[in-house]
């Protein structure tokens, strides 16, 4: 595996961070994870696309993250390159026709919400509160089980690599709970929304009215990938965990949330492995309760 050499032909490359041996606890909201081999984020598309190809002709594995936001690194890091999507992906563009927003992957969905009330433009009420980058919003349909991002989405750009730039329009992805039809060798650059005209106070009204219910029904303040788990069909996940007695269960310094059961916080001294218990633990005792294989919502890396 070439890092050194990816190194040296990455260092001084325009538009182009790269930081040796970065602890990814820095880069998730877990504040969990080992050292990564190189950090880059990269600034524009040739940025990215140069970056991937370097990679590939080192023999480096890579893999793309935005916020780390439902992710969960090992104790022992990732051996290999994170990349991150810089200033160029985290722009915003209105439309001519003053409804629809172009915005880049590396934006905050916080930003992006914001924005969206500026406007006073309706229909992402539903994500106040959700972290994370739009891109990764984007890859897993984010939202409540009732709204998501994808039923907004007019068009996605996305970069193939060692193929170039691909475009998607809304009815060429399959959008379902969690999931979205977009193929997964493939990088979110940009998406499209369409929002309505709306009423700022109206929008702000339903935006706090989210926001207060997220406060009251999930542990916001403390450390955690958010929901660990899918939902199955006709099951709150939250609900059959609680039924379990796993509420407060712990290991080391990850807990089951005692406000939700299906959020795992970090009281403040969690490793990735104590995380990685818990999940195993409560997942087990799930299945021989009910029968049912609970699916993880939360990434892994470095495992």
């Amino acid at each position: 595996m070439g890092v050194f050499n990816a190194v040296m032909s990455l260092s001084g490359m325009i538009d182009t961070d790269v930081i040796e041996q970065e602890k990814l606890a820095r880069h998730t909201s877990y504040r969990i994870g080992g050292k990564a081999d190189l950090f880059i984020t990269c600034h524009s598309y040739h940025s990215l696309r140069r970056t991937i190809e370097v990679l590939a002709r080192e023999r480096v594995p890579w893999v793309i993250i935005g916020k780390g936001s439902n992710l969960l690194v090992a104790d022992e890091g990732y051996r290999g390159a994170v990349i991150t999507l810089g200033s160029e992906f985290s722009r915003f563009v209105l439309g001519e026709d003053g409804r629809t927003i172009t915005v880049g992957a590396g934006a905050i969905l916080a930003r992006l919400v914001n924005e969206a009330l500026s406007k006073e433009l309706s229909g992402l009420e539903f994500a106040v509160g959700i972290p994370g980058t739009v891109g990764g919003a984007i890859s897993m349909n984010a939202g409540s089980r009732t709204e998501w991002i994808g039923s907004l989405v007019c068009d996605v750009v996305t970069y193939k690599p060692g193929e170039g730039i691909r475009h998607y329009g809304r009815d060429d992805v399959t959008w379902g709970y969690r999931t979205c039809g977009l193929p997964r060798d493939e990088i979110v650059l940009e998406v499209t929304l369409e929002l309505a005209q709306g009423v700022k106070d109206e929008i702000r009204a339903r935006m706090e009215r989210s926001l207060t219910r997220r406060r009251r029904t999930q542990p916001l303040g403390v450390p955690s990938c958010g929901s660990v788990f899918r939902n199955p069909p006709d099951r709150a996940v939250g609900a059959l965990i609680e039924e379990c007695g796993l509420k407060g269960f712990s290991q080391g310094g990850a807990e089951v949330s005692p406000v939700h059961a299906n959020f795992i916080v970090n009281k403040g001294t969690a490793s990735a492995a104590d995380v990685a218990a818990v999940i195993r633990h409560v997942h087990k005792t799930v299945r021989e309760r009910y029968g049912v294989e609970l699916q993880p919502e939360v990434k892994f890396l470095g495992f």
